[in-house]
């Protein structure tokens, strides 16, 4: 899959909109909370997490949003996305719209072949997850290790902290794994 990868993100201290897409089950709304509660813990930057679940809870296109910024945020909706994660195509198709112009994709190319740019991010995160980690169910943890590296929002110790907090007792090891694996693959693209 060709692909032309950005060198560096642009962050506005205003208003910071991510989304992270796939399919009910995939673990988005968890994968958010760590990401804003990871982002929050630091500086002085003011972040709120929203989620939909909608009819699609298991199977069909899932989302939950992140905003961040310096200031008081007043809609906690994102409404022009700086940064999408599309872990499935269902996904990716429902909410590339939703990507402003010049705006940052990261995609799980195990399950993406039509890609509507030629400027994302592509990592494997469902093979990497199933086959570098051991359990499919951490791809999510795979990406926020992905998106941390390229966004430099908060540090990847921080990062692994806050997923430590949240993850079930006895899958420290896999997650830890999951974030490194993720946050070195993507360091790998921004080179």
């Amino acid at each position: 899959m060709a692909a032309k990868f950005l060198d560096k993100i642009e962050i506005p201290s205003d208003r910071f909109e991510m989304r992270l897409s796939g399919s009910g089950g995939q673990g988005m709304i968890f994968a958010s909370v760590v990401l804003s509660k990871a982002i929050g813990m630091v500086g002085s930057k003011k972040v709120v997490q929203s989620q939909s679940y909608g009819p699609e809870a298991r199977g069909g296109a899932s989302k939950a949003d992140v905003v961040v910024s310096d200031n008081e945020i007043f809609y906690p909706k994102a409404m022009n996305l700086d940064l999408l994660l599309a872990m499935t195509q269902e996904a990716l198709d429902k909410y590339y719209p939703d990507l402003k112009k010049g705006g940052t994709l990261i995609i799980d190319s195990t399950l993406i072949d039509d890609v509507p740019t030629d400027d994302y991010y592509a990592l494997e995160f469902t093979r990497i997850a199933r086959e570098e980690v051991g359990h499919i169910m951490v791809a999510n943890v795979v990406a926020l290790g992905a998106i941390v590296a390229i966004t430099d929002f908060v540090s990847k110790e921080r990062l692994v902290e806050v997923v430590l907090e949240h993850a079930p007792r006895g899958t420290e090891d896999k997650n830890r794994k999951a974030v490194e694996i993720g946050f070195n693959e993507a360091l790998k693209l921004k080179k």
